[in-house]
């Protein structure tokens, strides 16, 4: 299934926002990889608290798939990952701390002290 993050009012509604800086961090990375591939978003179990985000890049889409695009950026979210972030922002960030996506998660219940790992 595609998902365009910029959807007109008569099409299925995602509810998974990406920013602006998040599309264009992401079309720049996949620059980087093989020409069909995508960044592929999802929730694992794990960390301290439960579940965490995971990031990488792929280039095969299966069928619980849902591909969402803005701009440059090609994203893939599975059917189960997405259930776990309905609602959420994804934003890409830069301080002196370092640079990193960051997903604003309304679902989330708790998280660990570190910010790795979250439950719902």
């Amino acid at each position: 299934m595609q998902i365009d993050t910029e959807q007109p009012s008569n099409t299925i509604h995602i509810p998974f926002l990406v920013s602006d800086r998040a599309a264009a961090r992401i079309a720049y990375l996949l620059l980087k990889q093989p020409e069909n591939c995508f960044f592929r978003i999802s929730v694992e179990g794990g960390g301290c608290s439960g579940y965490r985000y995971h990031f990488t890049f792929d280039a095969q889409v299966t069928e619980d798939d849902v591909i969402f695009e803005k701009d440059a950026a090609k994203l893939v979210i599975d059917e189960i990952s997405l259930g776990l972030l309905a609602g959420s922002q994804m934003d890409y960030e830069e301080d002196l701390m370092g640079a990193m996506f960051v997903i604003k998660n309304p679902n989330t219940t708790s998280r660990c002290g570190c910010g790795n790992s979250f439950s719902v």
